[in-house]
């Protein structure tokens, strides 16, 4: 007799196998969980993508486009003056209208009129419909009834210095590299009363000496016998 014999002896004792345990199934969101990481990565791909579809192009570089000749800016009935660094006036400029152009960095200026105060004191005044200037200032085109008056005084070794008077329809005037006045077209110089005609004429302001060319006339005031 062993010991489950024993157990036979008890009445209403079952003596059938119990059925093996059923595995109990993990939750649904714990399931969900080991896939969660991919799930994340692959809506972050789709956003990637969709990101790079929806934003639009950077603009490609456009060459760069040639200043334009129409004017940028415009100054009306103004007056402007340039002062020294003891405050005296060296130059003033009026005009009706001025048009600076940036293709070429000038300007125009209709009904133009310039004084300019030099060192030795003389005042030279510069008339004209159209004035045109360069970036630097150092050309200055005159067209339509042009007129440059230098008025008479002493230079700086104290010698006197004519009245001078340019008149023509195109008058040029430099500053470099030495100062002059220039014209293709008629031009008259008046010189202390006396007044010289001719086709075209370059004066040199620092020599003062003007070379004609072309048909000349000249009309000479007499003088007092010495």
């Amino acid at each position: 007799m062993n010991a489950d014999d024993d157990f036979d002896l008890i009445p209403g004792l079952d003596r059938t196998p119990a059925p093996p345990a059923r595995r109990r199934r993990a939750p649904w969101w714990d399931r969900l969980s080991i896939y969660l990481p991919l799930i994340l990565m692959g809506v972050l791909a789709l956003g990637s993508y969709w990101l790079l579809r929806a934003t639009p192009k950077a603009p490609e570089p456009e060459p760069a486009k040639p200043a334009s000749g129409e004017p940028d800016y415009f100054m009306r009935r103004f007056s402007v003056r340039n002062f020294d660094a003891n405050g005296q006036l060296r130059a003033e400029v009026q005009g009706d209208e001025a048009r600076h152009h940036p293709d070429d960095d000038r300007v125009e200026i209709d009904r133009a009129r310039v004084r300019n105060f030099g060192d030795n004191g003389s005042t030279t005044v510069a008339t004209a419909q159209r004035l045109t200037t360069n970036a630097d200032n150092t050309r200055f085109v005159l067209e339509g009834n042009a007129v440059v008056i230098r008025e008479g005084g002493r230079d700086a070794q104290g010698q006197p210095l004519p009245r001078l008077e340019f008149r023509g329809e195109y008058l040029l005037i430099e500053t470099e590299p030495q100062e002059r006045v220039s014209s293709d077209q008629p031009v008259e110089l008046i010189r202390d009363g006396d007044r010289l005609n001719a086709q075209n004429m370059v004066y040199n302001g620092e020599t003062g000496q003007a070379d004609f060319k072309g048909r000349v006339r000249v009309q000479l005031l007499p003088r007092p016998a010495p």
